[in-house]
């Protein structure tokens, strides 16, 4: 609206000297009249006639002046009033006095009969000194032409804007403001809700709810006097401006609680049931559907989550998927009263991205036809939670019944293969049956390695790290995998010049990356090139990948490039799992990646894989770069091979409770000239101990024992026999022990399967 239309010229400010002013000219121009026909002809009769005539016209072109300007000053003010009817926020007229010309509904609302009043004595119930706001605004705004000011009162914060509509008309606005620090959304003053408990008591309510309500009430029942709601219908809420009409939805949120959103229904007339100008703006996303399953009507917000392919007319099926059932029978439920959950996670057809919504079902009723409104709120976060959550779960239990079959395998290779060397003790390469027990021997030791990789993948397995330069690693272990490799396939390294050091076990290292390769080897039956490439990688933020969380740093990245046939989408995300192989029986374990995996993650680094079918796939492993001093040098491993035996003399406490480990644990340091007691269980050894005059010079125990276990019983004799030594063994991994071994001096650990020679080396170092 342009402001001439409020605006007076010199024309119109003369029109407004009014109408007795207008009056006073008209019997002016009547007196001169007469004077003129009774003066004698001449002049002077002349002068008087063309006086009164000049008089009579200029009143007569004020007068129609005034009533033009009259005419566009209602006219403005009638469109001025009809755009801001339907303001959200208080909005009133003034002339320059202060006074009240007109107010839309929701001013009318708050200041019932506030029209014709003045706006400083309106608002005296708002502000404690309205008269010096106003003053100072309409100062600023007569000068700018607009002001504002934001004033914090006792329960909010108000904004009071003023602009000038022309040389005596005002235009006033007043709205309530969002708190400092507050969101739209749940927590901010966008759409109101209540948090209720099991008893109707109101456990939280957001800035929304307490603006739209004006205090903090404690139970249902006080808001909803005439009755508590029932979701999806019009209820009566009693706030202190009065009793207001709602639509009440509600959410459960778990635990008993249900999260009530309150939507204010237009007060002047109800909504028909085709309209959604009630709802479109709402920050909540609400879709209307039939009892057929079709979108009646959607608002904004809705279109935003879930696409550009919503519209009136489409079944919701076609929208989204993953109900198990049919969406009609859901909705029947639902209108029925049937539905025996009023809440189902559902996956959008949204050809841009996954996304996960849940989807709440209330049943209204508007004119007696009876329909569904669907709330619809994000959850793709919460869905990838749990499926990261169900992987991890997933994962961990493998990983369990892993690291259980490894330890009860441990045990019988740790006799199985004690007892071959006790004879092999006894028998030389010309007795016929040498080779048999070197057989035996050797695949005792392809079981330990087997039962190796599934500790690795169970993150159970012993690791002795060190500082790492990966392009020494590969330079050391180049040999190796040409031989693995085969004629048919090359293989190139690629390096960073400005590689830094990692902290790993090179051993288990080396064992990741022959998995890797031999897997990339097996994947080019026909040949081709293998590329191995290292890099430094600086990630300045968190990366998301593959529902894993790489936090920022420094890392070392190594990647395993292949020419294969590549992975299918729907094999990738099992690679890693243990015994899962897209080889031919008796072609693989199924054990090789899972064991890099384990390895990796073990170290503390991250393994991903990208394939594409027909193309090849690409392995990359990212380790955090070893920051400060260099680590200590690794401790040598007992060399596995029989070695001339080392005899010696002490009292040793053999505690195991596997009979046949016992057995031969007890004759082979017999066998080395050493005095062996037995014990098969912790409270045994302890029994023994209690004659004073036994003189024990070691123990070996297990670690993992039915009552006591190895280092609880080793602490409480170590008390009265503190000078004793300690041998720890066991089936599972170091790392079971670290924290204990720490509080106990002098011991050493020595992990299973053992053979004859690690086991009296060990012994041998400890008493020597």
């Amino acid at each position: 609206m342009p402001d001439s239309a409020l605006t007076t010229g010199p024309l119109g400010r003369i029109s407004e000297l009014g109408v007795t002013r207008l009056r006073a000219l008209v019997i002016a121009a009547a007196l001169l009249g007469v004077m003129a026909v009774m003066a004698p002809a001449g002049v002077v009769q002349l002068g008087l006639a063309a006086s009164a005539t000049t008089v009579l016209a200029l009143s007569g072109i004020m007068l129609g002046i005034s009533h033009r300007q009259k005419r566009r000053r209602n006219m403005a003010f009638a469109v001025m009033s009809d755009f801001i009817e339907k303001d959200a926020a208080l909005s009133l007229v003034t002339d320059a006095d202060g006074k009240i010309l007109s107010m839309n509904a929701a001013a009318r609302a708050r200041y019932a009969g506030g029209s014709g009043a003045t706006l400083a004595a309106v608002l005296r119930d708002t502000f404690a000194n309205p008269g010096g706001i106003i003053h100072r605004l309409k100062t600023t705004a007569d000068t700018d032409g607009a002001a504002r000011e934001d004033i914090a009162t006792r329960k909010k914060h108000m904004r009071l804007a003023v602009h000038v509509m022309g040389s005596d008309a005002y235009l006033w606005r007043l709205e309530t403001m969002a708190e400092r620090g507050t969101t739209r959304g749940p927590d901010g003053a966008g759409l109101p809700m209540l948090m209720v408990g099991r008893s109707g008591a109101i456990l939280y309510m957001n800035d929304g709810a307490r603006s739209l309500i004006g205090h903090r009430a404690k139970t249902m029942d006080r808001l909803f006097p005439a009755g508590l709601p029932v979701s999806g219908e019009v209820a009566e809420l009693s706030t202190e401006e009065g009793t207001l009409r709602c639509l009440v939805t509600e959410v459960d949120s778990g635990a008993g609680r249900r999260a009530v959103y309150l939507l204010p229904m237009a007060q002047t007339a109800q909504t028909p049931a085709g309209s959604w100008g009630a709802f479109e703006t709402l920050p909540v996303p609400l879709v209307l559907i039939t009892p057929e399953g079709r979108v009646q009507a959607h608002n904004r917000s809705a279109t935003a989550l879930v696409g550009s392919g919503i519209a009136e007319g489409v079944h919701v099926g076609t929208l989204m998927e993953g109900l198990g059932r049919p969406i009609t029978d859901w909705l029947a439920e639902t209108l029925a009263g049937r539905a025996v959950q009023h809440s189902e996670f559902l996956r959008l057809k949204r050809p841009d991205k996954e996304m996960f919504v849940q989807v709440t079902l209330n049943r209204v009723t508007e004119n007696g036809i009876a329909s569904v409104i669907a709330v619809l709120t994000d959850a793709t976060e919460l869905k990838t939670l749990e499926a990261q959550f169900v992987q991890s779960q997933k994962m961990q239990a493998i990983g369990q019944l892993a690291g259980g079959v490894a330890h009860d395998f441990n045990n019988l290779l740790t006799a199985i293969s004690g007892h071959c060397d006790l004879l092999l003790l006894r028998h030389d390469q010309g007795d016929s049956d040498y080779g048999d027990l070197v057989q035996i021997n050797q695949n005792a030791n392809r079981a330990a390695a087997l039962v190796g990789q599934l500790l690795a993948f169970s993150r159970k397995q012993t690791l002795r790290p060190e500082m790492l330069d990966m392009r020494d690693t590969l330079s050391d272990l180049t040999h190796l995998l040409n031989r693995l490799v085969g004629e048919k396939v090359t293989l190139t390294l690629s390096h960073d010049p400005l590689l830094q050091a990692i902290r790993a076990d090179k051993r288990q290292l080396e064992q990741v990356l022959m998995n890797l390769v031999v897997n990339a080897r097996d994947a080019m039956p026909d040949g081709g090139e293998i590329r191995i490439e290292t890099e430094c990688t600086t990630l300045t933020k968190p990366m998301q990948r593959d529902r894993v969380t790489v936090p920022e740093g420094q890392y070392v990245t190594v990647r395993v490039v292949d020419q294969g046939t590549g992975i299918s989408p729907d094999k990738l995300q099992k690679v890693f799992e243990p015994f899962f192989t897209t080889k031919r029986t008796g072609e693989g374990t199924g054990l090789g990646l899972s064991t890099a995996y384990g390895i990796v993650k073990q170290t503390g680094g991250f393994i991903f894989v990208d394939s594409t079918e027909g193309k090849g796939t690409c392995f990359s492993l990212l380790f955090p770069v070893l920051e400060g001093a260099s680590m200590p040098a690794v401790k040598p491993t007992v060399p596995a091979t029989l070695q001339a035996p080392s005899h010696g003399d002490g009292v040793i406490l053999l505690v195991e409770d596997e009979a046949p480990v016992r057995a031969f644990a007890s004759r082979a340091l017999r066998l080395r000239g050493y005095t062996v007691l037995e014990a098969d269980c912790a409270e045994a050894a302890l029994k023994t101990l209690e004659d004073t005059e036994l003189n024990v010079d070691l123990f070996v125990t297990d670690v993992v024992m039915p009552g006591k276990d190895g280092p609880s019983w080793v602490r409480e004799a170590l008390k009265s026999r503190p000078e004793v030594r300690v041998v720890f063994v066991s089936g599972y991994a170091e790392d079971r022990l670290n924290n204990d071994q720490a509080a106990i001096p002098n011991s050493v650990f020595l992990p299973k399967p053992f053979s004859l020679n690690e086991l009296t080396e060990t012994v041998h170092k400890q008493l020597h």
